[in-house]
């Protein structure tokens, strides 16, 4: 005897677990076949799947039925999601336009040893790291790093010259630390 899913999902909500395995069963089929044209990309439209369920479920208490069906719900939570996953796709490809095409690089990870600079590098605070890497090791100009960073080209201007001086100072300490005594000082 088969239950309808107004039934199954009562069950549900009264802790019988295998009730929404049903209803998952049930739909699955019919809400990926939905999603796969509405998704960016068919690996999507599982995500979409898998996140109508689990909106099923958080929203639990306010899914409406139609004739006892909740495929009509599915559907449309289905296509908001759909629609979420369209539009962070777009930003997405908007961020990555919006960023200066570049040069390939040797890859540093190949280094056994990152040295004295790197280790300076990382030692700064993370802000002072993003605006070197984006206008030193990058070579973006401070206009393309203030669009990347989402802040005024001053700002920029005025962090790098800081950052600059700390990482002066960084590199400067820790060779002189290294330094046998009576060198003199060149930097």
């Amino acid at each position: 005897m088969s239950v309808n899913d107004e039934e199954a999902w009562a069950e549900a909500l009264a802790g019988r677990g295998n009730a929404f395995g049903e209803i998952f069963d049930r739909h699955r089929a019919r809400v990926y076949r939905h999603s796969r044209g509405l998704a960016p990309s068919w690996s999507d439209a599982d995500d979409v799947v898998a996140v109508t369920f689990l909106e099923a479920w958080r929203k639990r208490n306010d899914i409406q039925f139609v004739d006892g069906s909740m495929l009509p719900w599915l559907l449309r939570t289905a296509t908001f999601t759909a629609s979420n996953l369209t539009r962070a796709a777009r930003r997405y490809r908007a961020a990555l336009l919006r960023l200066p095409a570049g040069d390939v690089q040797p890859d540093h990870a190949e280094q056994l040893d990152d040295g004295e600079a790197v280790a300076a590098l990382r030692g700064l605070s993370s802000i002072d790291q993003q605006v070197l890497t984006l206008c030193v090791l990058e070579g973006l100009s401070a206009e393309d790093a203030a669009r990347v960073m989402d802040v005024r080209v001053g700002t920029i201007k005025s962090r790098l010259s800081r950052a600059k001086g700390r990482l002066r100072e960084a590199v400067s300490e820790s060779t002189t630390a290294l330094r046998p005594e009576g060198v003199n000082d060149v930097l």
